[in-house]
């Protein structure tokens, strides 16, 4: 299947995807990093970005006016959205209101009443998505749908969004365990290697029992 959704979900693997072990803002650890901006602002990934959000929300009959989030993580999809769509505006959320000039926070479109989506990168705690909401219906736009590119769920920050978000529904394009499991087939090989007792399996997170021909869980390792 060569579908932009798929396209897209190789693109993050390669370029947005790491194993290790890595401490986050929310003051965890994590044994992977995903940063979308490597693949929001590449020339091929922002293209593919915008044909795959575009295709989503005209999947779920939203018809929006516009398409916004929270600076900076939003940014480069909803210049990838509007720039493919050639019809949805854009909106920038500030996360607080500038201190000079006109002092608002909603950059772009700025139409009262307006259908708008909520977009973010990387869902983990919900925090920034949960901000950008607040402020667009605090502005006076009416949320018809939430979306991320990439849902970490081990974070629970779903009920967050959602709680935030209702009525309007959210959705993830991928989850965070969609693009581990594509990371790994793309960096499959057959060579050995020194297996610890303490590694987890690429594929789940589950203590590996085996590290031939990858480190892999009872489950994944065939």
């Amino acid at each position: 299947m060569h579908s932009a959704r798929q396209k897209l979900l190789s693109t993050l693997a390669f370029k947005s995807f790491r194993l290790g072990e890595f401490k986050l803002s929310s003051g965890g650890t994590s044994d992977y990093y995903i940063d979308c901006r490597t693949t929001t602002l590449d020339a091929k990934g922002s293209k593919l970005t915008g044909e795959v959000f575009l295709e989503e929300i005209q999947k779920r009959g939203w018809k929006p006016h516009a398409i916004g989030g929270l600076t900076m993580g939003a940014d480069p999809i909803v210049v990838a959205v509007a720039v493919v769509s050639g019809e949805l505006n854009g909106f920038l959320v500030r996360k607080a209101e500038k201190q000079h000039g006109t002092g608002q926070r909603i950059e772009g479109y700025r139409e009262k009443g307006a259908r708008v989506v909520i977009v973010d990168d990387v869902c983990t705690t919900g925090s920034s998505t949960v901000q950008a909401i607040e402020a667009a219906r605090e502005f006076g736009f009416e949320i018809v749908g939430v979306m991320c590119l990439v849902e970490r769920e081990e974070a629970k920050g779903r009920p967050n969004v959602e709680k935030a978000a209702a009525p309007a529904p959210f959705i993830s394009i991928f989850t965070a365990n969609d693009v581990r499991q594509q990371h790994v087939l793309q960096n499959d090989d057959t060579e050995p290697s020194i297996f610890a007792v303490s590694a987890v399996c690429e594929v789940c997170g589950r203590p590996a029992v085996t590290n031939n021909p990858r480190n892999r869980c009872e489950a994944h390792k065939t």
